[in-house]
C-alpha cells in the first residue's frame, strides 16, 4: 500500500538571493516599503468599507480576505465561488510579495500582480468531495494552539529581521539560514489562514516551519 503523501497541500516558496542585496534600499526599507503599503492599506480599507453596505459582501476576520460569505456557501450550498477564490488567492500572494520585501528577504519591488520569486499555492478545493461543510463552523477555534505558537514565531522573526538587516548592510546577504526561518514563519502562517479563514482545506496545519 502506497504511503500517504506528508506535504500540505498549501505550499510557500521565496527564492534566496544568491547574489548581493541592495544595501541602499535596505537601509531605507520602510520608507521604500510606503507606497505600497498605501496600496495595500487603501485594499483593507475597502474592505471594511464593503461591511458598512448592506448591499455588498464582507471581508471578514482577515482583513482582504473573503471568509464570511465563504463560510456560509460552504455551510449552505457546498460552492466556493470562483471569483472569491481568485480574489482571495491573488490578495494572498499580493500580501506575501509585500511582507517578503518588507523582511528583507527580496529587494525587487513587490507587484501587485507578478508572482516574482514568491511562489504561492493554495489549491482550490472540490466542495462536496474535499471539505466537510460544518468544519468551517469552529476552524477558527481549532487552530488556536496555532495562533499561540505563531505570536512567538512573529516576535522570533522580527528579531531575526533586525539581525539581518545588519548583515546585509555590512555583508550584502541574507544569513541563509535566518532566510529559511523567516520564510517558514510566513509558511507556517499561509497554511493556518488558508484552513481557518480562506477554508480551502480540511487538512489540519502541521507545526513546522518545512514544507
Amino acid at each position: 500500500m502506497a504511503e500517504a503523501s506528508t506535504e500540505y497541500p498549501i505550499t510557500l516558496s521565496i527564492d534566496y538571493p544568491d547574489r548581493n542585496l541592495n544595501k541602499l534600499t535596505t537601509f531605507f526599507r520602510l520608507l521604500w516599503a510606503i507606497p505600497i503599503w498605501i496600496v495595500l492599506g487603501l485594499l483593507v480599507g475597502t474592505a471594511f468599507a464593503w461591511e458598512e453596505e448592506p448591499s455588498t459582501f464582507e471581508g471578514f476576520g482577515v482583513g482582504l480576505f473573503v471568509i464570511l460569505p465563504t463560510l456560509l456557501m460552504i455551510l449552505f450550498r457546498q460552492k466556493y465561488p470562483k471569483w472569491w477564490y481568485d480574489w482571495n488567492l491573488a490578495i494572498a500572494g499580493f500580501a506575501t510579495r509585500f511582507l517578503a520585501y518588507l523582511a528583507l528577504l527580496r529587494d525587487e519591488y513587490p507587484s501587485t500582480d507578478e508572482e516574482q520569486a514568491v511562489h504561492l499555492d493554495i489549491p482550490y478545493p472540490n466542495v462536496r468531495d474535499d471539505l466537510n461543510r460544518w468544519l468551517p463552523l469552529v476552524k477558527w477555534f481549532l487552530a488556536i494552539p496555532h495562533y499561540i505558537v505563531l505570536f512567538f514565531l512573529a516576535i522570533a522573526a522580527i528579531v531575526v529581521v533586525i539581525v539581518s538587516w545588519f548583515a546585509i548592510l555590512f555583508t550584502g546577504r541574507y544569513p541563509q539560514d535566518l532566510f529559511d526561518f523567516v520564510v517558514g514563519v510566513f509558511r507556517w502562517y499561509l497554511r493556518v489562514v488558508a484552513y481557518a479563514f480562506l477554508l480551502t482545506t480540511d487538512r489540519y496545519p502541521p507545526f513546522r516551519l518545512s514544507q
